[in-house]
């Protein structure tokens, strides 16, 4: 008799659980609705201008029911996590399109976007590189090529450049001519991908005070690349090129994107890639950049 009392509580508890088992699964785990976890959010956030520079905004958010936010800035460089009130800096004349994405309870999140029109560029660190987002004709003029090679050549396309060469130490460069003032330090950057896989390769920038010749490597004052040797772009990559590349600087021996020059006047931005083993992907750039630093 004990025993099948206890045969009947049992079957009585399982036939519990697996109801409660049952009413669990039937809520969606990415439902936020009725949950307790979540509360309704609002993106919205207002930009004032600062009363310090013409080129740094303030963003604050409108509502405190957030965990988490995320800004997108227009500049090409995708959102970042930062703070509900964020400083920004926009060194470049241009409209941008600044994207306030808010994370509340339970994950759920909401997007808002404002156009911003930033009227002059900042005199310290506005970018002096000329069509460096290659996004039409006009910008691809900008840059000339020095025909190093007959099976390697810089492609553009609506929002970037790429090389691409055939291999067998083909190489090729484009450069621009830049104004500078003596003594005043200046970094160089650019964004920087590609999904090949490399060996015996290089990419190297150059800013040197030496007029480029056409047909003739240019080798005056190396700032930063990607090389196979060093132990980069041996395979996929994306990022800035002063977080992925591994050269040195000519000028400090070691990785530093920054430059400084004697005199005032004309230097010459030359970059240049080739190699002997030159993946069909080839390596793709954008928003070159040439700024002095603040």
């Amino acid at each position: 008799m004990y025993s099948k009392i206890n045969s009947k509580k049992l079957l009585h508890f399982i036939l519990i659980i697996i109801g409660v088992n049952t009413l669990v699964s039937c809520q969606p785990e990415d439902s936020f609705v009725n949950n307790g976890l979540s509360e309704p959010i609002d993106a919205s956030f207002t930009i004032a201008p600062s009363e310090d520079s013409a080129n740094r905004f303030l963003l604050t958010v409108t509502s405190k029911n957030l965990i988490a936010s995320k800004w997108d800035l227009g500049t090409g460089e995708g959102a970042y996590s930062g703070n509900n009130n964020e400083e920004i800096f926009l060194p470049d004349a241009g409209t941008y399109s600044i994207s306030h994405i808010a994370i509340g309870k339970g994950g759920e999140s909401e997007t808002v976007t404002q156009e911003l029109t930033v009227a002059e560029s900042d005199p310290v660190a506005g970018n002096l590189v000329q069509g460096g987002k290659f996004l039409n004709s006009e910008d691809y003029a900008k840059w000339t090529s020095l025909d190093l090679s007959t099976s390697a050549d810089w492609n553009f396309n609506p929002g970037s450049a790429t090389i691409n060469s055939t291999g067998g130490w083909a190489q090729e460069a484009i450069y621009q001519e830049i104004e500078i003032v003596k003594d005043k330090e200046y970094s160089i950057d650019m964004f920087v991908e590609s999904t090949g896989t490399f060996n015996e390769t290089w990419f190297e920038v150059y800013a040197g005070t030496t007029p480029p010749v056409l047909g003739q490597e240019y080798t005056d004052n190396r700032i930063m690349g990607l090389s196979t040797w060093d132990g980069c772009a041996t395979s996929a990559f994306s990022g800035k090129l002063s977080s992925v590349g591994c050269v040195v600087n000519a000028n400090t021996s070691t990785i530093n994107n920054t430059v400084s020059f004697d005199a005032s006047g004309t230097i010459y931005l030359v970059i240049r890639c080739g190699g002997n083993t030159f993946d069909p992907a080839g390596i793709t750039m954008t928003n070159v950049e040439f700024r002095g630093k603040n």
